[in-house]
């Protein structure tokens, strides 16, 4: 996931904004907008749409969890809600690896969900370079979507495409997976986090009514190809996956849309990803204890 640019996060109109609409050719490319225009298509319902669906329930968790499987522990799933696949979904994470939302979507995907399956991305490569739509649709079924602009002077689409992502949730049948804290945390400590963005904020309140459940990933690289064959040579470091019950907002939700809501929605999505932290802090060092002793 990208950084979100807590600048881009001013209060709007109750319309949602359209990056087409407001990306002229000083904002856009014309490659980007094409990118934009097929993947919006492929979001449409019909054979496409559907197709989509089968791939990234199918070969699309089938790899991650195959090449993770000798690594991958996963708890909670008993909070997990059951799945309405006319209902909208989102999921929020720690971010310590570019794959934390692979592996979990994958897991969830395994557990029954049904959803076409989105990831907002940063624009640089995905959207501005030839290869990127190859990228996107082998590697996640164009799941990278919408882009996140990181130039200062296409901020204002990022509004757009914060918007554009809450009105697919609002339409039902997606799942969205975001990282609260817009970027990844490199230093050593897993269990703590960066500030809270108050883009994911902005998603969640515009889209008031979807399911938010939260997750604590701890084990992951970010290495590609060594976290594949790490895996697949059973020699990789734990992968710890815990999972919560849906985030409860209480009046959040319902207050006016504004900044500081957003960023006390993002923060109560830390919260409780931090707690699920604790639980997975308990469970590695008891796993680690049991293996020292067993090793004697």
């Amino acid at each position: 996931m990208p950084d979100i640019p807590e600048k881009c996060h001013e209060p709007t109109s109750d319309r949602d904004l359209d990056m087409l609409a407001m990306g002229d050719t000083s904002l856009l490319t014309p490659l980007e907008r094409a990118q934009i225009r097929f993947v919006r298509a492929t979001l449409q319902p019909g054979m496409l749409d559907r197709s989509i669906r089968l791939m990234q329930r199918s070969v699309g968790q089938w790899w991650i969890r195959t090449v993770t499987n000798s690594l991958r522990h996963v708890h909670g799933i008993d909070r997990l809600p059951a799945w309405d696949p006319d209902r909208s979904v989102i999921c929020v994470a720690n971010h310590r690896s570019f794959f934390d939302l692979y592996i979990t979507t994958a897991e969830l995907v395994a557990q029954g969900l049904p959803h076409r399956i989105l990831f907002p991305v940063r624009s640089n490569f995905f959207y501005d370079h030839p290869l990127g739509p190859f990228v996107n649709g082998v590697m996640s079924f164009f799941a990278m979507y919408p882009p996140i602009f990181r130039d200062r002077k296409r901020a204002t689409l990022n509004l757009a495409s914060l918007d554009e992502t809450a009105a697919l949730l609002r339409r039902g049948g997606f799942f969205v997976g975001l990282h609260p804290e817009g970027t990844r945390k490199k230093d050593d400590d897993p269990y703590t986090f960066l500030p809270g963005q108050s883009g994911v904020g902005r998603i969640i309140h515009k889209a008031a009514g979807c399911t938010v459940v939260p997750v604590f990933v701890n084990g992951l690289l970010n290495d590609f190809p060594k976290q594949v064959t790490t895996g697949i040579l059973r020699r990789g470091r734990p992968v710890h996956i815990v999972f919560g019950k849906p985030v409860d907002f209480g009046p959040l939700l319902r207050a006016p849309g504004s900044p500081k809501t957003y960023k006390r929605i993002a923060e109560t999505c830390l919260e409780v990803i931090g707690a699920l932290g604790q639980e997975e802090r308990v469970i590695r060092e008891r796993n680690q204890s049991t293996a020292r002793v067993s090793d004697r």
